[in-house]
């Protein structure tokens, strides 16, 4: 066979494995879309704690209602910015001042969505807690599934409770370019912490996590700090 040929072949085999590729990679996009929750549903049964991941809107209102609603003991909020204090958080959820003074704990060492799962992990052992009610947002909940289940031990049960806000609309994503590149930046998140956690033992131990989050996944922060955290 002429090395024109050959080349010619090796080039349509790589462009037939790239397009191939793309187009496997497209219909999982659509498939992590489809499977996105599109309405909010109180979790099937009650757990011994909840938590609720920060970053996105309704995640911390939606955790203290559940709270309130008897549907766990305590809350855990995890990864708290630092200037961030128990008062503003009772602040904007004024009707529930004394639940957040008795029954919440905040995290301020998580860095990313594997450092909240570390922290779950943690703060569940602390309060020998076996099922937990996860309070994320609609996007954000298969990834932060997939840390939790990789952290937390096979007896631990997760009721996942996906935050539906009406400034995301899952079912026109392609009409809205900041939540079409939101969607596609969760799916490759998704893809890469799913292939992680089938190589690594522990995320408290990951090497690959320190690079993906240029940082530990939690961080240690001053004491006085921690203490107004946890009283």
């Amino acid at each position: 066979m002429r090395p024109r040929r050959r080349r010619r072949i090796a080039l349509w085999t790589c462009s037939l494995g790239a397009g191939l590729g793309a187009l496997a990679l497209f219909a999982g996009f659509l498939i992590f879309v489809g499977a996105l929750a599109r309405h909010e549903r109180a979790p099937s049964d009650r757990a011994d704690g909840i938590v609720a991941l920060t970053g996105g809107a309704q995640r911390i209102g939606d955790a203290i209602d559940l709270l309130a609603g008897g549907y766990g003991r305590r809350l855990l909020i995890t990864g708290v910015n630092e200037r961030t204090s128990r008062d503003e958080i009772a602040r904007l959820n004024p009707t529930q001042r004394a639940l957040i003074a008795c029954c919440v704990d905040l995290d301020y060492r998580a860095r990313n969505t594997i450092g909240n799962a570390i922290e779950t992990r943690r703060w569940m052992r602390a309060h020998r807690f076996s099922t937990v009610a996860v309070v994320t947002s609609n996007y954000h909940m298969p990834r932060t599934l997939i840390e939790l289940d990789h952290a937390l031990q096979d007896s631990d049960r997760v009721l996942p409770h996906p935050v539906v806000t009406e400034a995301f609309d899952a079912d026109r994503w392609w009409h809205d370019p900041p939540a079409a590149r939101l969607l596609a930046s969760e799916y490759m998140k998704f893809l890469v912490s799913w292939v992680r956690t089938r190589f690594e033992a522990d995320p408290e131990r990951s090497r690959a996590a320190i690079l993906i989050g240029r940082g530990k996944p939690v961080k240690m922060v001053a004491e006085p700090l921690m203490m107004r955290g946890v009283d």
